[in-house]
């Protein structure tokens, strides 16, 4: 550093054009590395050296102010730190104030936490920065809570919101919060519907997390949201952001002789605490005796340590099932009844045929009376089972069900699990006990659960590829599945077309193409999985062309979930169906998915469906030059 002795006055416009200058071309991480931390120090206790240190950021040309501000956020170590190097640099330059308030906060969304909690920490930490703070929460609430901008803005960016809008609460004081609770409310409202209606779980769940944490501000001492998620360790690390620590309590910024001396002096507090719970332990013998002289209970219990509890008996034939499900009042039977259900329909296929369709609408329409552990597994290991014993009527039943009035979201969405599991399970053969030397397990698909998870879906491709991967290596004995006919062959139709025909006809309660898009995703999933389960079947072609025209219907549906199903559809024609029947009848088809699978890759705000999309591409040039190899 250079001292000007005499007291002259000099002007450092100079230096500050040259680290503006340096930091525009790329070097903030050089030059701010060895600066930020000579000017933190002798900025600690000079006010000379701070007014120097803002009049050098304050005379940086608008053109570098943004690198040279984020450059200051990015190294400084602490907000306290960042508050006195860059003082009210954000009130008096209208550059820098965009940057801070609009452009690192809304336009950008790849810095960490930590630059997150310094930049607003340095915007609380000032009477007349403190405003702006005010004014970026309303601005990110709005944000927040735009039905646009959770539709179309990655997940990584509604991350990055949230976590900022948690961090603005933590620096609000009781009278700001008074001055703008109704703002608050409001937006709050309007936020957690706009996430709630969102089909992708991680979006719902950051609707919940931020619309409790503002019904705990605003509403301290009524009741508050509560709502039920997997408190998982990213859900505490954005509750944790609500709570604030003070920059001057971090506990890593002492030095190892301050914190030695700080649990010392902790120590004896804390056994003196400890001394005086244990000698407030024991109780006076006199009180134990007193007791004693006034209990009452002079009888000796009875040993019941070996009796079993009654069990109601299970019914044996499935006419008798019905009964139960439909009219006992036996709740112990009924439970009974509800267990053995799937094990009896699966030992008794030909007595289940005979009334496998009113079955079938009993396990659909069925609630839950007690408090049965794994209800909902328990139906609908029951409904695959009628479904896979009796496919036909059972599966016409259900499709036809699906469209139809007087049916909730939760139901439909019960008929697709169904049908794809009773699809997976009928698709492949029986297992007859043969040994297989292998490394590798078959590879299955884990098909829809009770969750609303469509990953698992997307391992199709990679899942497939590993099917024909032939492996030269001895391993361990494990069961083959015997070869044998496919069962879903002569059904598939059966199980797919009645699902596609009517996605456009909206009904009084259910609109598909409307506020009802989360069960269009399920829809479009299961239409994927069912067509790739549809391999090497009669009506493959016929299904794989029916399905690339519905996803060219809906390819710019505007919610995410449903353009991964739509792609994870293409997915599965290109593998399932022929590649002669693919060029030969699906030709126009295949070159218009082609030309917008290429705007999905540059254009597309999820990521999962820029990769899909990449993924199919492929596939697409794969089969090209498979075809190119072929002689003619």
């Amino acid at each position: 550093v250079c001292f000007i002795p005499g007291g002259l006055d000099c002007s450092i416009s100079f230096i500050s054009h040259v680290l503006g200058k340096v930091c525009v071309h790329g070097r903030q991480k050089e030059i701010l590395s060895v600066l930020v931390p000579r000017l933190t120090d002798l900025t600690k206790s000079d006010c000379i050296w701070q007014r120097m240190c803002w009049r050098l950021v304050e005379c940086v040309p608008d053109r570098w102010m943004e690198a040279v501000v984020l450059g200051f956020v990015q190294m400084t170590p602490r907000a306290d730190v960042l508050s006195r190097l860059l003082g009210n640099l954000v009130v008096k330059n209208k550059k820098a104030q965009f940057v801070v308030t609009q452009k690192m906060l809304l336009l950008q969304y790849g810095h960490t936490t930590a630059v997150l909690q310094n930049l607003l920490g340095y915007l609380s930490l000032d009477g007349q920065r403190r405003p702006l703070l005010v004014k970026v929460l309303q601005e990110l609430l709005e944000t927040w809570g735009s039905s646009s901008a959770v539709k179309h803005s990655p997940p990584e960016q509604q991350q990055y919101i949230s976590k900022a809008i948690l961090m603005c609460l933590s620096h609000l004081k009781e009278a700001e919060i008074e001055s703008c609770r109704q703002e608050l409310l409001t937006s709050m409202m309007e936020g957690v519907k706009c996430h709630l209606d969102s089909s992708l779980p991680q979006t719902r769940r950051l609707g919940m997390i931020v619309a409790e944490s503002i019904s705990s501000k605003i509403n301290t001492e009524g009741p508050v949201l509560k709502f039920q998620y997997e408190d998982d360790d990213e859900a505490r690390e954005l509750k944790s952001l609500l709570v604030q620590t003070p920059s001057s309590c971090v506990v890593s910024s002492l030095p190892d002789d301050d914190r030695n001396e700080k649990a010392e002096a902790e120590l004896p507090l804390v056994l003196e605490g400890n001394k005086k719970s244990h000698t407030a332990a024991p109780v006076a013998p006199d009180e134990e005796s007193d007791a004693e002289l006034d209990s009452d209970d002079d009888l000796i219990p009875y040993d019941m340590s070996e009796d079993k509890e009654l069990q109601a008996k299970a019914p044996v034939y499935i006419r008798d099932c019905i009964e139960v499900l439909t009219g006992s009042e036996d709740l112990d039977k009924w439970e009974a009844t509800v267990k053995a259900l799937e094990s009896l329909v699966r030992k008794n296929p030909a007595a289940t045929r005979e009334v496998s369709v009113e079955l079938a609408k009993i396990l659909l329409h069925l609630e839950e009376k007690t408090c049965i552990e794994g209800f909902v597994e328990l139906r609908q290991r029951a409904q695959v089972a009628v479904l896979t014993t009796d496919p036909l009527p059972v599966a016409k039943y259900l499709t036809s069900q699906f469209y139809s009035l007087n049916y909730s979201l939760r139901q439909r969405m019960d008929i697709l699990d169904v049908l794809v599991l009773a699809a997976q399970e009928l698709s492949y053969p029986k297992s007859h006990g043969k040994i297989k030397r292998s490394d590798d397990p078959k590879p299955c698909i884990q098909l829809l659960s009770g969750s609303d998870s469509s990953k698992d879906w997307r391992r199709i491709v990679d899942e497939r590829i590993k099917s024909k991967t032939r492996r030269f290596a001895t391993g361990q004995s494990q069961m083959e599945l015997a070869s044998g006919p496919n069962e879903f062959n002569s059904i598939a139709g059966h199980f797919f077309f009645p699902l596609i025909q009517h996605f456009d006809r909206p009904l009084t309660t259910f609109d598909l193409l409307g506020e009802d898009h989360f069960v269009l995703g399920r829809l479009v999933h299961t239409l994927a999985v069912l067509m790739y389960l549809a391999v090497n079947t009669v009506a493959a072609a016929a299904m794989g062309k029916a399905l690339l025209e519905f996803v060219w219907a809906l390819r710019f549906h505007t919610d995410a979930y449903v353009r991964q199903g739509l792609l994870s559809s293409i997915s599965s024609v290109l593998l399932s169906v022929p590649t002669e029947r693919l060029l030969e009848d699906m030709t126009e088809e295949l070159l218009e998915t082609q030309s917008w699978l290429g705007d999905v890759v540059e254009k597309d705000p999820d990521g999962d469906c820029r990769r899909m999309a990449l993924q199919n591409l492929l596939l697409m040039e794969n089969l090209k030059k498979k075809l190119q190899t072929v002689p003619s």
